[in-house]
């Protein structure tokens, strides 16, 4: 998949973003063996869809991986306070120049 709008989030916060992602791909990688699901492209996405042997199938499969990163990242990731919000958007704030 294509995964590069992602590395913010696994960089600012690897041990509970990589997990959830990691447990996402497994469950979507497993699920597409036992469907016999199979894609001529290496990569893409869902720009390769078409490619897919069964279309209807692998997406039904790619939004359960979806799914189950959410889930994962629900359960892994801590809430964020208020306090924390505000410290965040002041820390964001001071980073931007002044016009």
């Amino acid at each position: 998949m294509i995964t590069e709008f992602a590395i913010p989030y696994a960089a600012a916060d690897p041990l509970r973003v990589l997990p959830a992602t990691m447990g996402g791909a497994a469950v979507g990688a497993a699920l597409s063996y036992v469907f016999g699901l199979t894609l001529s492209a290496p990569h893409g996405g869902l720009f390769v869809i078409a490619l897919a042997n069964k279309p209807l199938l692998w997406l039904l499969v790619f939004a359960i991986a979806i799914v189950v990163t959410a889930l994962l990242l629900g359960v892994l990731k801590k809430d964020v306070t208020e306090v924390e919000e505000d410290i965040i958007s002041l820390d964001e704030s001071s980073e931007t120049p002044a016009a």
